[in-house]
């Protein structure tokens, strides 16, 4: 991939260090696709068309059939409708709130689902939200501090506490 710096990757993989635990995971899964006939990546092409054209060079055949949650309602009322991807147990509290909202009138922010972040950081990103004075929909991992629970400062929630509903850490949401 063109231009990435170690920087650029996870801070689980972020590391010189050959014997590092996780670099050698991920080194054996990818040596493993390599045997693989084939590799899917929920993604698509629109999206990540030089990732996808870097890993095809690597492995062939890839597929990209995503984003698979669009085609979440789609799936027959049966059994397989069970079937999900969630880590996390779904709260609806906060999609009930954005509902009520103006379209594109709520900044969404998730950091995803394996990065994690020190408290400093995750203080410092609360008060850049609280400080753009935004209606924002925050997704809150109850994982991503490192070693600890994802917990605001209390000077946050007072500060935010007339534009706030939050739903037990899964989603913050401010207005």
């Amino acid at each position: 991939m063109k231009d990435i710096r170690l920087k650029d990757f996870p801070s689980f993989i972020r590391t010189s260090d050959p014997s590092d635990i996780m670099l050698n995971f991920l080194k054996d899964e990818v040596e493993r696709a390599s045997n693989a006939s084939a590799i899917i990546f929920n993604t698509f092409e629109a999206l990540e068309l030089h990732v996808l054209d870097s890993i095809s060079s690597m492995f062939h055949p890839i597929y990209s059939v995503g984003p698979l949650q669009l085609l979440q309602d789609q799936i027959s009322d049966n059994g397989l409708k069970n079937i999900g991807s969630k880590l996390w147990k779904e709260e609806s509290g906060c999609l009930e709130w954005l509902d009520s909202r103006e379209p594109n009138s709520v900044v969404y922010v998730n950091i995803g689902s394996i990065t994690v972040m020190t408290p400093q950081h995750m203080i410092e990103f609360a008060w850049g939200l609280a400080s753009s004075k935004k209606t924002f929909l925050w997704i809150i991992r109850p994982d991503l501090i490192m070693g600890d629970e994802a917990i605001l400062p209390l000077e946050f929630i007072t500060d935010t506490k007339e534009r706030e509903q939050q739903s037990n850490c899964r989603y913050v949401c401010k207005e």
